[in-house]
């Protein structure tokens, strides 16, 4: 259920596009076309569902305060949080080389389609949020951490998807002149925005607890509390005027 739970969340509350407005460039400029859209939405989600997970080993027994205790006693005292930016980074551009060599062989139309936003996926914001997210929010497992990843990118493959659908149907639109382009564009993307909040209580609607009724008693004691404090300050008042 917690698997569930974090993976429909990652895709329609927190949304990397539609709530944190990660990855925009990419998401701008590759979302003319659909074809290419699906293209790199599909890197996305392999580069998230390979780096968050890998930055979760990193974070959990290298990174952090005391990861290091596996390798024995005295390197407890040991904290390389510092590195974490650097090492997240790292592990992300090895990742993105891996699927540009993959895409370049299997399919050259889409890899020269893609052009310099392929290998801009190391530098995307939202690849880097992924595994920052991931740590802030202190995901417990690795396989929660799996399912982060992916439904992350899962999240920002639907987002540039319908974005590049919208956009090709624009064409045929009669679009004011003044908007045309980007200007429709950050339009569409804050009323897509709007709509994806209201997903805001999809998960969370049942989790607070009824109020509980006060008790008579307590009631009862807070009256007679009242009562000995008034007659306190009666007793000091007729010592004062004596």
């Amino acid at each position: 259920m917690e698997h569930i739970e974090l993976f429909f969340k990652s895709i329609f509350i927190d949304n990397m596009v539609f709530a944190t407005f990660l990855g925009m460039c990419s998401y701008l400029a590759v979302s003319k076309k659909l074809a290419t859209a699906v293209g790199l939405g599909a890197a996305v989600i392999f580069v998230l569902a390979v780096t968050v997970p890998l930055n979760w080993l990193l974070d959990q027994y290298i990174l952090k305060d005391g990861a290091l205790a596996w390798l024995g006693p005295e390197y407890v005292v040991y904290d390389l949080s510092f590195l974490s930016f650097i090492m997240f980074i790292a592990t992300i551009a090895t990742m993105v080389q891996l699927v540009e060599i993959i895409i370049e062989k299997f399919s050259p139309s889409l890899y020269n389609s893609l052009g310099i936003f392929l290998p801009l996926i190391a530098v995307n914001c939202a690849i880097l949020g992924g595994s920052l997210f991931m740590q802030s929010r202190e995901i417990p497992t690795l396989g929660l951490a799996l399912t982060y990843g992916v439904g992350s990118g899962i999240g920002w493959f639907l987002a540039i998807l319908a974005i590049a659908a919208i956009r090709e149907k624009i064409r045929y639109s009669s679009v004011p002149p003044a908007l045309r382009g980007l200007g429709i564009t950050f339009i569409i993307t804050g009323l897509m925005a709007i709509g994806f909040m209201s997903f805001g209580g999809m998960l969370t609607g049942g989790d607070e607890k009824p109020k509980e009724q006060p008790k008579v008693e307590a009631k009862i004691e807070k009256k007679e509390i009242k009562k000995a404090d008034a007659t306190k300050i009666v007793a000091k008042n007729t010592t004062l005027n004596e």
